[in-house]
């Protein structure tokens, strides 16, 4: 995956993870941290990147986070 396709998923997943972290400080929700973003990815387009694997536990991620502030 080449670093201009990643500039703009990775911005909007930023704003996602910014936006839910707000949403529950002002609710007093305690968040587990957010998957952290790959610093290995070697740019070639590999099959199974890192990168899938970060967007595929983010949206694990932003799904908890949705339901633990559902929850109050």
């Amino acid at each position: 995956m080449s670093t201009e396709a990643l500039l703009q998923p990775l911005s909007q997943a930023r704003s996602q993870i910014a936006l839910w972290q707000g949403r529950a400080t002002q609710a007093a929700v305690t968040l587990r941290k957010p998957p952290p973003e790959p610093t290995s990815c070697c740019g070639r387009g590999c099959n199974g990147c890192v990168w899938e694997g970060y967007y595929g536990a983010l949206g694990f991620w932003l799904e908890d986070a949705a339901e633990a502030l559902a929850a109050v």
